[in-house]
């Protein structure tokens, strides 16, 4: 609830309603845990698809724009559906010297990513877009940089073996906030964004937007 001026007086007004358009468990309890409410509808979009299919179009495309891209179609198809509420949709891309990388489809995937992955930086373009009504109303791409360290076969064998299949269930094929920050000696930009979620920038815009409290 909040308090709203109308000829002087104070007036209740009820926030309008969310709905996060990703299945991201990631996302979900991000949110969860700022205290936002909202309803999850996961929106059906072929992100390998539409990845191949924008890169063939414009093989220049770079990595954020793909984010956003995807960040967009998944508010856009849900708020067609819901045109009242006020939809989340969020993407993450992961790039490392001009190749981009995907979530990986089984852990031997995982491990040979990884491999490809050690020893370099490479950068997480992370976007997040509100539709409502059937159009985008905002959008906003972050860009953190991670540095992973050399690390020895070893440790990598025994951190699929604790990490196993989850490691499938992101881009990066890791879980920065867990243990997943042993494979790493820096990271340049916002945590919240390295998994999955520009938070802070959505929290300010859903403010000013008031559809959660001041």
């Amino acid at each position: 609830m909040q308090l709203t001026r109308n000829n002087g007086k104070q007036e209740m007004v009820e926030p309008m309603h969310l709905i996060l358009a990703s299945g991201s468990r990631f996302r979900r309890e991000m949110l969860e845990r700022a205290g936002v409410k909202f309803s999850v509808v996961p929106a059906e979009v072929d992100e390998e698809r539409i990845k191949i299919s924008l890169l063939d179009d414009d093989p220049d495309i770079d990595a954020a724009q793909l984010a956003e891209h995807l960040a967009v179609e998944k508010a856009m198809q849900i708020s067609q559906i819901n045109p009242e509420a006020l939809v989340i949709g969020a993407d993450q891309v992961l790039v490392c010297g001009g190749e981009v990388f995907s979530k990986p489809p089984t852990v031997a995937a995982a491990r040979a990513q990884l491999l490809a992955l050690r020893g370099l930086t490479h950068a997480l373009p992370t976007a997040v877009a509100l539709a409502q009504g059937g159009k985008i109303v905002w959008r906003h791409v972050d860009e953190p940089q991670m540095t992973m360290r050399s690390f020895t076969e070893a440790f990598l064998d025994a951190y699929l073996a604790a990490e196993g299949t989850a490691l499938c269930d992101t881009v990066g094929a890791y879980q920065f906030e867990g243990r997943g920050a042993q494979l790493f000696e820096a990271m340049e930009g916002d945590m919240f964004s390295v998994v999955g979620l520009p938070l802070l920038p959505l929290l300010a815009e859903l403010r000013r937007r008031g559809a959660i409290e001041h």
